[in-house]
């Protein structure tokens, strides 16, 4: 069957009808796939990547334009109070980036579906929807959860939580999007990559498509209808997350912010963590990979390190100001890399394994929507009480750092509500300690439910 002829009129108006070889002799399905993906390509703004390949990136600015960015301290009652009453007012969707496998973990399945448990095992998808689910009931309205997977994490994200029943949550409240892909491309020629014959070589846009995937797939607008004023990002793989944290939030409403960001101090200066900091005046975040060693290594007039704004990736958005920075001007710009990419040659019909750069991938960040803020905040948040990211097997953010982390914050919330907790000569609790979100959401809360007289002596799972 050949390729339908308005398909054909359009890549080769683009210069691209090459990828149609193999095309008669695939099946149906794989044809319908496969035009599928080109029906979400942009050629006309690809073509102007393209023609940026030259271009010299653009890298940090001179030292004369950054400058440490002012950190406000946690919110208050009055905080707390401001943001409980949007709570209330089911203003707040919580989103969640879970478009990564466990791969570094040694776990081939998606990274969400990790155990995290320090007793149960939880998986760190169940840790976050419990969240979700305890919040709309302390607060009277349902919290949108908005899950975003990529096409490697997608089916089996949805099979997970239908498996689980959604953890508790109503159907109408759990949404999945995925993340967009972007067309490698021939870095000599522009020329669409194939991954085989009848599939494009395609790979994830990026953090910051997790914005632009908002807005694509009608989300933000339902949201918007909904009455959702503002969206909670966090990552799926940093359980000690507080979520929609009312304080935090309070301070964003307060504030008028387009944008809010929570901040870890760093501990060390060689520390690998995006720091946020001043651009011309504009909250902006500087990789660490990008940072010069003498700017890691200033510090202030206190002793303090000048550049100590870590990033954890926890920000509130305004609902507007994302409608505003997803439309296709003015928005959220692509960044070129040169990757080696595998594909299958349709001249030779082999597949080409480089040994080097052979084409141009391209991604949005998220940290670009910062400074296209008018509005902003940065607040202060304790690394051990909210940013415990597993990332590694071992070694450094690894099951054992976010089991421990995990473990002191339940063990300090014991310990606030007058239970002795045994510990070791290292100071650790000597037995794993656990509480799920659908008893206590924060140490007040655990300590007004915990009855009387209550006593450590093994594992606790509360």
């Amino acid at each position: 069957m050949a390729a339908p002829p308005d398909l054909v009129a359009r890549l080769k108006a683009h210069g691209q009808d090459h990828v149609l070889a193999g095309w008669d002799g695939s099946q149906a399905a794989e044809r319908e796939r496969f035009a599928g993906q080109f029906g979400r390509i942009d050629f006309e703004e690809l073509a102007a990547l393209f023609e940026k390949r030259t271009e010299t990136q653009a890298g940090l600015p001179t030292r004369e334009r950054i400058a440490p960015v002012p950190v406000e301290p946690p919110g208050g009652p009055a905080a707390v109070k401001v943001g409980e009453e949007a709570m209330r007012r089911g203003e707040v969707a919580a989103l969640v980036v879970a478009g990564g496998q466990g791969s570094r973990l040694g776990f081939d399945k998606p990274k969400g579906m990790y155990p995290v448990g320090p007793v149960t095992k939880a998986s760190l998808f169940q840790v976050h929807a419990e969240k979700v689910l305890a919040l709309g009931r302390r607060y009277g309205k349902p919290v949108p959860f908005l899950v975003m997977t990529s096409p490697a994490t997608d089916a089996e994200t949805r099979a997970f939580f239908a498996a689980n029943d959604d953890f508790g949550l109503a159907k109408g409240d759990v949404h999945f999007f995925q993340q967009g892909t972007m067309p490698a491309v021939d870095l000599d020629t522009g020329k669409l990559l194939l991954e085989a014959p009848g599939s494009l070589a395609l790979s994830p846009n990026g953090h910051g498509g997790t914005l632009t995937a908002l807005a694509d797939t009608g989300l933000l607008a339902a949201l918007k209808a909904r009455g959702v004023r503002h969206v909670f990002y966090f990552q799926v793989d940093n359980p000690l997350v507080n979520l929609c944290d009312p304080a935090f939030l309070g301070r964003h409403v307060e504030a008028g912010s387009e944008v809010s960001s929570k901040v870890v101090f760093k501990e060390r200066p060689e520390e690998k963590v995006g720091v946020l900091a001043l651009v011309d005046g504009r909250c902006s975040i500087i990789e660490y990979s990008d940072m010069p060693p003498a700017m890691t290594q200033e510090h202030g007039p206190g002793g303090e390190l000048s550049f100590r704004a870590g990033n954890p990736a926890i920000h509130l958005f305004g609902v507007p100001f994302l409608e505003r920075i997803t439309a296709k001007t003015g928005g959220l710009a692509y960044h070129l890399a040169r990757k080696k990419v595998a594909h299958w040659n349709p001249a030779t019909g082999q597949t080409v394994t480089p040994i080097k750069e052979n084409a141009l991938k391209f991604e949005m960040f998220v940290f670009d929507a910062l400074p296209l803020a008018e509005r902003w905040l940065v607040v202060e948040t304790k690394r051990e009480d909210e940013f415990a990211p597993l990332k590694n097997a071992t070694g450094a953010d690894s099951p054992e750092t976010v089991h421990d982390l995990l473990v002191g914050r339940f063990a300090r919330w014991l310990e606030a509500a007058g239970v002795a907790v045994p510990r070791g000569d290292d100071g650790k609790p000597t037995h794993p300690v656990e509480v799920s979100p659908l008893f206590a959401l924060d140490a007040g809360e655990l300590r007004r439910k915990l009855p009387a007289g209550f006593t450590i002596d093994g594992p606790v799972k509360l």
